[in-house]
């Protein structure tokens, strides 16, 4: 086993590696996604010397396990051959390695000028023209500091941070709220991407003065009324994208804590609602979870699924990947899976990220 390859040689490596190559190694980690920029910092900051950040790198990795060990002596096979000799390591890479797993990009790519101009001319792809990009704006909702402060939501300034940047890049203008009741939240929806982030129940989002005896609670399905056709006639055939990072419920263990009439026919008749998508964070009745240093990991999974796969693939299929995602979650005794809610898109909505 790899791990158990890195358990030998973590004396002389700890003696014979450069910083500099540590820090490489460190960027090729943090590529493939088996580090997050939370752990890359931890190395080089929270460690005064090069010794104790190498001993930091090879014990991270070790408690990874066999696949971010093999994946340490495969960067550092191609990026000290010498050293990787000295040491005596296998190759990196298993004899019969199992389906390739993807390799998780820190930045936006972004999508071709080829694919762009074939999904301008497909009828099944809503049609998003450069000047729409350039002026679409997304509503970001985030509930941290509540009148009940054992309610208070540690890491969602992380959530804020890194949904803020991913929107950006996507060229969305951002719009921000923090800490508002149900009431506030009901009157900010005005956008085609909503991401709402806070405490949750069952058919509802909490709002900071959520009291057991007092209530502060926003339905969810006000988002489809206030959006959908009767209210908001301006989005009619426009996707729009909701995301909510909330509990729906309290159970845990195996499964997860932390809408007109018909009128005269010279009118033209509308769906009441239609053109949705909306990806919520936990099935019916379950909770969701969030790391304190890092967020929540519904909003950690959608930055790693969009900035790899959103110049190629359309919303549908990114909310899809996402979910695979939590098949791997990292905890052994706790279990969560985003769903998808009422999706009536009736085309291929894709982002463009660079258009």
């Amino acid at each position: 086993m790899a791990d158990k390859e890195l358990t030998r040689v973590r004396g002389r490596f700890v003696e014979k590696v450069s910083k500099a190559l540590l820090k490489q190694l460190l960027d090729d980690l943090l590529d493939d996604g088996l580090l997050n920029d939370g752990e890359t910092d931890s190395v080089l900051e929270d460690n005064s010397n090069k010794a104790d950040m190498a001993r930091a790198l090879i014990d991270i990795v070790k408690r990874k396990g066999d696949k971010a060990s093999r994946k340490l002596i495969a960067h550092l096979e191609s990026r000290d051959p010498t050293l990787h000799s000295e040491l005596g390591l296998s190759c990196g890479q298993p004899a019969q390695p199992a389906a390739a797993e993807p390799s998780w990009s820190s930045k936006l790519i972004t999508t071709t000028d080829t694919f762009w101009r074939d999904k301008l001319n497909d009828k099944n792809v809503y049609r998003v023209a450069e000047q729409s990009i350039r002026n679409r704006v997304a509503l970001l909702i985030t509930n941290r500091n509540f009148t009940d402060t054992r309610l208070n939501r540690y890491g969602a300034e992380k959530d804020e941070e890194n949904m803020e940047r991913l929107l950006t890049a996507l060229r969305y203008e951002v719009v921000k709220y923090s800490d508002l009741t149900g009431k506030q939240i009901d009157e900010a929806l005005m956008n085609v991407f909503v991401v709402i982030m806070s405490h949750g129940k069952l058919g509802a989002v909490l709002g900071i003065n959520f009291k057991d005896e007092e209530p502060d609670e926003f339905p969810v399905d006000n988002i489809y009324k206030h959006l959908g056709t009767a209210n908001c006639r301006e989005l009619l055939n426009k996707p729009k994208i909701i995301i909510i990072q909330a509990c729906r419920g309290e159970s845990g263990g195996s499964v997860l804590v932390s809408d007109k009439n018909i009128v005269d026919d010279a009118l033209r008749c509308a769906h009441k609602e239609k053109d949705f998508i909306s990806l919520l964070s936990s099935t019916p009745d379950t909770v969701s979870y969030r790391q304190p240093e890092h967020g929540s990991f519904l909003i950690q999974y959608i930055v790693e699924v969009f900035n790899t796969y959103s110049h190629e693939d359309d919303i549908d299929e990114l909310f899809r990947k996402v979910m695979q995602r939590f098949e791997d979650f990292p905890s052994e005794t706790k279990r969560q899976m985003p769903t998808k809610d009422r999706c009536t898109l009736t085309k291929h909505f894709y982002l463009f990220p660079g258009h």
